[in-house]
């Protein structure tokens, strides 16, 4: 396993073997109130090849997870925290469905399976009324929308415009994902306590930031959309899914 600081970008690297397993990167932002990883790193699947921690500041927030996201190499990057509210044991869900043909997949704390520790019924109503705003912009019916565990494809990177404050990381990415089309997965994820204490969140504040991420991402035409998922590699990703198995394809 590499354990890698944001700095220099690598090379894009891409195996010729099809027998090959994916290489995983594990991103992981550090906040100031999440003290040390060294429980995150005991608790790792084989799978995860290559970790790169981000530590944060109080500006810049976002070139730090940005650039941590630059620096990996592996072929599935997958984005948790370092609270102990995300299990590192759900990794290997996640990339299974981005072997089954996904492009992103997200975990949600509300569908079966899923579970919630600590979430006030004020930021509970406001993240209904964004799921609604997502909905009705970009037609895809999420359950999670501020969730920040989430997996998907080294290319989707690319695409990636951070805003500069740096937070709710996890939603941004997943409205990146919906404007762009990319072929979203759901799965069940619990919600652990965190290790130092309950969250504060700001429901205000935060919400209309996301807020204006969905409208400022919200596609305008499906030009642009088509331009991008060619330069994601659609051949290969047919490639994936032309292997599906009919259980996979019968939960799209």
């Amino acid at each position: 396993m590499t354990i890698a600081t944001p700095g220099t970008r690598h090379p894009l690297r891409r195996s010729t073997d099809p027998d090959r397993l994916p290489t995983v990167t594990l991103v992981v932002p550090l906040r100031p109130d999440d003290g040390d990883a060294d429980w995150l790193l005991g608790t790792l699947p084989s799978r995860v090849t290559e970790v790169i921690l981000g530590g944060r500041t109080e500006q810049g927030d976002a070139e730090i997870p940005h650039a941590g996201l630059l620096a990996a190499t592996g072929d599935y990057i997958v984005v948790m925290g370092a609270d102990g509210s995300m299990s590192p044991r759900e990794i290997p869900h996640y990339l299974h469905y981005l072997e089954s043909g996904y492009d992103f997949v997200k975990g949600s704390r509300f569908i079966a399976g899923g579970d919630f520790a600590d979430y006030p019924l004020p930021r509970r109503l406001g993240h209904r009324a964004l799921l609604r705003v997502a909905c009705r912009l970009y037609g895809q019916h999420l359950t999670d929308l501020w969730y920040g565990f989430c997996a998907f494809r080294r290319g989707f990177v690319e695409l990636l415009d951070l805003r500069p404050d740096g937070h709710e990381l996890g939603a941004e990415l997943v409205t990146h994902a919906l404007h762009y089309g990319l072929r979203i997965a759901e799965v069940p994820s619990r919600e652990l306590p965190r290790r130092r204490g309950p969250a504060h969140p700001h429901t205000v504040r935060d919400g209309a930031r996301i807020l204006g991420t969905l409208l400022d991402e919200r596609p305008h035409n499906v030009l642009s959309r088509i331009d991008v998922l060619s330069r994601l590699d659609v051949r290969s990703r047919l490639d994936v899914r032309s292997r599906i198995a009919p259980a996979a394809r019968a939960t799209d």
